[in-house]
């Protein structure tokens, strides 16, 4: 199993960060050991100072592809969670300036926290009008629309067969929505989709 993750896909995230518009996704993955479930406590490491969160809607593939068309995209994901890409800014920034990879800045243990539970397709009346958000301590702090997506579910799973045989129980990341900031030792972090939340945990 392997995670997949889309960076620049919201343009007003684009926008706070100061980032340049893509014209295709931005690709980048995360291992499995950054997988965090059922709710677990996310350890604030101590190789960062500056750990932002970003909530992201996060597709389960259904099914092996590779190349696939556009117009039967939908037919290799089943189902819908909620997650959060945990970014360590202060590391990614230093890569960043030095041209380099910054794969340690997403991909460190613990960085992504999943939804054990996933709202399968078909629950979905659109799929290009969820609504998903994300609260700090009872505040929220992002609200996102799939309708604000720069690419849709379809086009990420076309463009990512392309390079990458999708297999079944891979996780997609599909970007988040403006409003990421840091977070500190003693938040409670509670994500949602639909106004069901799905992922509740602490930071410590």
């Amino acid at each position: 199993m392997r995670i997949f993750a889309i960076g620049r896909n919201y343009a007003e995230h684009i926008k706070e960060l100061n980032n340049e518009r893509p014209d295709e996704p931005v690709i980048f993955t995360k291992p499995d050991t950054a997988i965090l479930r059922s709710n677990a406590p996310f350890y604030y490491p101590d190789f960062s100072k500056d750990i932002h969160y970003e909530v992201e809607l996060v597709l389960r593939i259904s099914k092996e592809g590779k190349n696939v068309q556009e117009k039967f995209a939908s037919k290799y994901f089943d189902a819908i969670g909620i997650g959060v890409d945990f970014t360590a800014r202060d590391l990614q920034q230093k890569a960043k300036e030095k041209g380099l990879p910054w794969d340690i800045a997403k991909g460190f243990n613990g960085s992504a926290p999943i939804s054990d539970k996933f709202i399968p397709v078909g629950d979905f009346k659109n799929l290009q009008d969820i609504n998903f958000s994300l609260d700090i301590d009872g505040v929220n702090k992002q609200q996102g629309n799939t309708s604000l997506m720069l690419f849709n579910f379809d086009y990420i799973i076309t463009y990512l067969s392309k390079f990458f045989t999708l297999r079944t129980g891979d996780l997609i990341f599909t970007g988040t929505p403006k409003g990421v900031g840091p977070v500190i030792v003693g938040n409670k972090l509670s994500a949602a989709i639909e106004g069901e939340t799905l992922l509740d945990f602490e930071v410590k």
